[in-house]
C-alpha cells in the first residue's frame, strides 16, 4: 500500500528526456535539491524567496519518488533533468554556498495539502518567460521583498489548505513491489495495497468489481478484479499480481487519482493504515496470532516436524516452536518470528493441504476453513459447509435464522453469521474469518456430540 513518505537519502536522475539514450546518475538526494536550486534561481535573491522555492523543489521531487511516477512505468530512474517536464540539474556543477545551507536547513521538509499524506505536486514555472498556474519563481522575489514568509509565498501560489511536513524521517527508498507474486491465499498489508487501488480504480472503471472488505487477504473477490483489471488494460488475464501487474496498478491509481497534477485528488491517511503488523513474535496477542496457530495446528496435523499447539490467540513459546519447525520445513529463515515470507507460506502450505484432499475426505467431520475469508459474493464448498454448520446451531440458538443451503453467501447468510456472532458476543461484521470458522464449528462440534449421545447422557455443557 502508500506508506507514509520518507526522505531517500539517494535519487536516481536520467539526463535527459525519459525515452532518450541518456545516463542516470545516483546522487544523495541533499545534493540533488543544492544542485537544482543552483540551476533555477539566483543566490542574491532574498532568502525568503530562496526557501520557497526551495520547499518547491523538494515537494516536487518527493512527488515524483513517492508516486513512482517514472518506476511505475518501466522507467530505472526517480527524475528527468529534462526542464520541458522536470527540473533543472546539471551534473557536476557549482553550489551556492547560502544555497547549500538553506538546503541543509529544510531539505527534509515538504508541502502537502490539507487531510493528504503524499508530497504535493508543487508545479512551479519561472514566471517571466513562462507562465503557469503553479509558483513563478520571479514572482517569489516581488512577494519575499513585500515581507511574505517562505510559508506565505507558498500559500500565495498553491492556496491556504496546505502544510509543511517538517523533519521528515530519511531512510532507504526501496521499490514498492515486494518482491513477490500475489495469488489466491496471500495475506498482507501488500495484497490491502492492492485492494485499496483498485476499489478507486474502479471508479473511473466500472468494469472492475468493488472488493469487499478490504481485508488484506487474497479471495476470490480480489482475484476476480485484478482479473478485470488485467484484461482492461492488456496484461495477462491470470488474476495474479505481479511486478507488471503492480506496476501498472500503481500507475493508473496515480492517474485517476491525478497525485502528478495541481488539482490532486491525494491520498488521506486511512489509505496508509496497515491491517496487519509487521511481523508477529514472543508476547504478541490477538486475532492475528489466532489465525496463525490455526493453520500452524492443520499444517500440523499432516506434517509430523510441526508440533500441534493450542489456538488460544497468544504468541508463546509453544507457537514459537512451531513456527521455527514450519520455517525449517520450508526453507525460511529460522527466526521464530512471522513476517511476510512465512505468512505467505504458510497460506500456500495451507490451501495445498486442502486442494490435494479427495472429494468428500472429511466425510462426517468437521471441514476446516477454507482458506479464505468468507463474506458477501463467497461460493463454494466452503460456504455450503458454513451454511449447513449455521442451520444446525440455529435448531438450539433459535435467534440465528435459517438460511438456504446453496453455497452462496448471500445477504441471508451475512444474517445468520451476524445473529451467531451477537448471540456469542463477538464482533459483528458478518465475515468469517479463520478465528470465527472455528468458534462456529466448535459450536457445532459441541451440539453435534450432544445430539449423538444416548437418550438421557449429559453431553457436558450447557444448552439454553
Amino acid at each position: 500500500m502508500p506508506n507514509l513518505p520518507i526522505i531517500p537519502e539517494y535519487i536516481t536522475v536520467h539526463l535527459g528526456a525519459p525515452d532518450s539514450n541518456a545516463q542516470n546518475v545516483t546522487v544523495p538526494f541533499v545534493d540533488y535539491i543544492k544542485n537544482v536550486a543552483s540551476s533555477e534561481i539566483y543566490p542574491t535573491w532574498p532568502e525568503n524567496a530562496i526557501r520557497a522555492n526551495v520547499y518547491a523543489q523538494i515537494s516536487y521531487t518527493l512527488n515524483r519518488i513517492y508516486t513512482e511516477y517514472y518506476r511505475s512505468r518501466g522507467y530505472d530512474f526517480d527524475i528527468t533533468n529534462s526542464i520541458a517536464i522536470d527540473q533543472s540539474f546539471v551534473y557536476g556543477r557549482d553550489i551556492f554556498e547560502n544555497v547549500s545551507m538553506i538546503v541543509d536547513e529544510i531539505f527534509n521538509d515538504y508541502v502537502v495539502r490539507s487531510g493528504s499524506i503524499e508530497p504535493y505536486f508543487t508545479a512551479y514555472c519561472d514566471g517571466r518567460e513562462i507562465r503557469c498556474e503553479g509558483l513563478e519563481q520571479w514572482g517569489t522575489v516581488s512577494l519575499a521583498e513585500q515581507g511574505y514568509t517562505p510559508f506565505e509565498i507558498l500559500q500565495y501560489y498553491y492556496g491556504d489548505d496546505i502544510e509543511l511536513v517538517r523533519n521528515a524521517p530519511v531512510g532507504t527508498a526501496t521499490p514498492s513491489y515486494p518482491g513477490r507474486e500475489l495469488a489466491l491465499g496471500a495475506v498482507g498489508n501488500d495484497v490491502q495495497s492492492v485492494q485499496i487501488r483498485l476499489n478507486r480504480i474502479s471508479k473511473n472503471f466500472s468494469s472492475i468489481p468493488k472488493i469487499y472488505p478490504v481485508d488484506g487477504v487474497y479471495d476470490t473477490t480480489t482475484e476476480e478484479a485484478v482479473r478485470e483489471f488485467q484484461e482492461t488494460f492488456n496484461l495477462t488475464p491470470d488474476g495474479i499480481v505481479g511486478k507488471a501487474t503492480w506496476y501498472k496498478i500503481i500507475a493508473i491509481f496515480n492517474a485517476v487519482k491525478r497525485l502528478n497534477d495541481l488539482e490532486s485528488e491525494g491520498i488521506s491517511l486511512d489509505e496508509v493504515t496497515r491491517l496487519f503488523d509487521t511481523e508477529l513474535s514472543i508476547g504478541d496477542r490477538g486475532s492475528e496470532v489466532f489465525e496463525l496457530q490455526y493453520l500452524l495446528s492443520l499444517i500440523g496435523a499432516y506434517e509430523q516436524e510441526i508440533p500441534i499447539i493450542d489456538i488460544d490467540g497468544v504468541f508463546g513459546e509453544g507457537t514459537e516452536s512451531a513456527v521455527r519447525a514450519f520455517q525449517r520445513n520450508y526453507g525460511i529463515d529460522e527466526t521464530g518470528v512471522v513476517a511476510f515470507a512465512t505468512w505467505d507460506q504458510l497460506y500456500r502450505a495451507y490451501i495445498g493441504i486442502l486442494e490435494s484432499l479427495p472429494p468428500g475426505f472429511f466425510g462426517e467431520e468437521i471441514l476446516p476453513y477454507p482458506g479464505e475469508v468468507l463474506r458477501i459474493g463467497s461460493q463454494g464448498e466452503g460456504v455450503r459447509a458454513l451454511q449447513e454448520y449455521l442451520n444446525f446451531i440455529s435448531n438450539t440458538y433459535t435467534q440465528i435464522p435459517k438460511t438456504t443451503v446453496d453455497g452462496i453467501f448471500g445477504p441471508g447468510t451475512e444474517s445468520a453469521v451476524r445473529a451467531f456472532q451477537e448471540v456469542f458476543g463477538l464482533t459483528e461484521s458478518g465475515i468469517v474469518s479463520a478465528q470465527l470458522w472455528d468458534s462456529i464449528t466448535s459450536v457445532y462440534r459441541d451440539l453435534s456430540l450432544g445430539n449423538l449421545s444416548t437418550q438421557g447422557q449429559f453431553p457436558g455443557y450447557s444448552i439454553e
